[in-house]
C-alpha cells in the first residue's frame, strides 16, 4: 500500500459553533446519538462488500462506531477526528484515530495515504468548504478505490428538520451551517465530479432517531455540535427549553421520542 503523511485539513475544520465534543457532550454522542446512523453505515458496507480486503479511512470519524463496525467485518481501519474528546473515546474502542497533522495519541502519524475506501459520513455538515474535504478524501483514495459522501436527505423527509431549526434560529452572531445544504438532488454528485471522482451509485437510508425519553433526545441532539453557537449566545437553559418544545410533537405514548429521517449517500470511484 502506498504511504505518505495524512493531511491535516479535517483536523483544522471550522465547526458549526463547535463539534460534538464541545460543552462536554462527546460522551452523549457516543452513548446516545451515534447509533442512530448505524443503518447508514451498514447499508454502505453491504453495498461495497466491506471485508478483509478493505482498507478504510474515516474522515471526521467522531467516536469511531462506523470504524468499529467495519473492523468487525475484517477491514483494516483508521480515522481522522479533530475533537480531542471524541478521539479519546474512539481510542478507547482500540481504534487508531489521528488528530491535527495526522498524528495519533502515541505521537505516530497515520501514514497510509492510499485507501480502498474513504468515508465521509458526518463531516460535510461541519465544514465551511465541503469541496476541500472531498478533495482530501480523493487524494487519500487508491486508484479504483471508492469515496463515500453522506448527509441528510430532503428536509421534507426528515422529521428532525424542525428540531435542527432551533440551532439556526438561535445562532445569530455565530451562524450555524445548514445541515441540509447538500440534500438537493445532484449536490453530492457535483462535489465528487468537481475533484475528478466518478459517481458510482447512490442510495437513501431510513435512520429514525429514537430515544427512551425526552431528556435523552435533548442530550442526543445537543451532542451533534450543531447547537454550539446557539448555546454560546443564549445559554444552555434557553436552548434546552426550545429543543424540548420542538421535540414535543414526537413524544410517544410511552414517553419515548421518535423522529423518522432519511439520509443519502453517494459512492464515487477514483479513476484508474
Amino acid at each position: 500500500m502506498a504511504s505518505a503523511q495524512v493531511t491535516g485539513t479535517t483536523a483544522q475544520r471550522p465547526h458549526a459553533g463547535g463539534g460534538a465534543g464541545s460543552h462536554g457532550r462527546a460522551r452523549d454522542w457516543a452513548e446516545i446519538q451515534e447509533r442512530m446512523l448505524v443503518p447508514l453505515y451498514q447499508a454502505v458496507y453491504r453495498r461495497l462488500e466491506v471485508g478483509p480486503a478493505t482498507s478504510l479511512l474515516g474522515l471526521g470519524c467522531r467516536s469511531g462506531l462506523a470504524l468499529l463496525l467495519a473492523a468487525e467485518r475484517g477491514a483494516q481501519v483508521a480515522g481522522l477526528e479533530a475533537e480531542a474528546e471524541l478521539r479519546e473515546l474512539a481510542e478507547g474502542r482500540r481504534l487508531r484515530v489521528a488528530g491535527a497533522g495526522g498524528v495519533d495519541r502515541s505521537g505516530q502519524s497515520v501514514p497510509r495515504s492510499a485507501y480502498s475506501l474513504v468515508t465521509v459520513f458526518e463531516e460535510l455538515a461541519y465544514v465551511a468548504d465541503p469541496a476541500v474535504l472531498v478533495l482530501e478524501a480523493a487524494a487519500l483514495t487508491l486508484q479504483g478505490g471508492h469515496v463515500v459522501l453522506a448527509g441528510w436527505g430532503p428536509p421534507e423527509r426528515c422529521e428532525s428538520a424542525g428540531v435542527l431549526e432551533v440551532a439556526r434560529r438561535r445562532s445569530v452572531r455565530t451562524p450555524s451551517f445548514d445541515p441540509f445544504a447538500l440534500s438537493s438532488p445532484g449536490a453530492l454528485e457535483e462535489l465528487c465530479a468537481g475533484v475528478g471522482l466518478r459517481p458510482a451509485g447512490s442510495g437513501r437510508v431510513s435512520c429514525p432517531f429514537a430515544y427512551p425519553d425526552l431528556d435523552s433526545a435533548v442530550r442526543g441532539m445537543l451532542s451533534t455540535g450543531l447547537y454550539g453557537g446557539a448555546i454560546e449566545e443564549w445559554g444552555p437553559a434557553l436552548v434546552t427549553k426550545e429543543l424540548e418544545e420542538a421535540l414535543h410533537p414526537f413524544v410517544q405514548a410511552d414517553a419515548s421520542v421518535r423522529m423518522a429521517n432519511v439520509f443519502r449517500y453517494v459512492v464515487a470511484e477514483q479513476p484508474r
